[in-house]
C-alpha cells in the first residue's frame, strides 16, 4: 500500500496510525502484543533462540516512545543481513 493511500485510509478512519505521535503508551503496548500474538505461543517463535533477542526487548523503544517501529525493524534487518543481499 502506498503512503498516500495509507494516509487516506487513516484520515477516513479505516485504519489507525501506529506512529508514536498518534498513540499512547498503552496503545503501543497493545499494538506490540497484538503483533506478536501468532496464536501459537512463544514455542513457535524463533526470535529468542536464534539470537534475535526477546521481541518485547526489541520493541521496548517503541513502547517507550523513543523510536518508531519502522526504525527498529530496519535496524534489526540490517543486523540480520550482515551485509548479505537478503530481502
Amino acid at each position: 500500500m502506498s503512503c498516500a493511500l495509507l494516509e487516506i485510509w487513516i484520515k477516513k478512519g479505516f485504519m489507525k496510525s501506529i506512529l508514536i505521535k498518534d498513540t499512547t503508551r498503552e496503545e503501543r503496548e497493545q499494538i506490540i502484543r497484538n503483533s506478536l500474538d501468532c496464536g501459537g505461543g512463544c514455542e513457535n517463535c524463533s526470535s529468542c533462540w536464534l539470537g534475535g533477542g526477546s521481541p518485547w526487548d526489541i520493541y521496548q523503544d517503541y513502547i517507550d516512545g523513543r523510536r518508531e517501529i519502522r526504525e527498529i525493524n530496519a535496524e534489526y534487518m540490517e543486523q540480520y543481513r550482515q551485509g548479505r543481499n537478503i530481502l
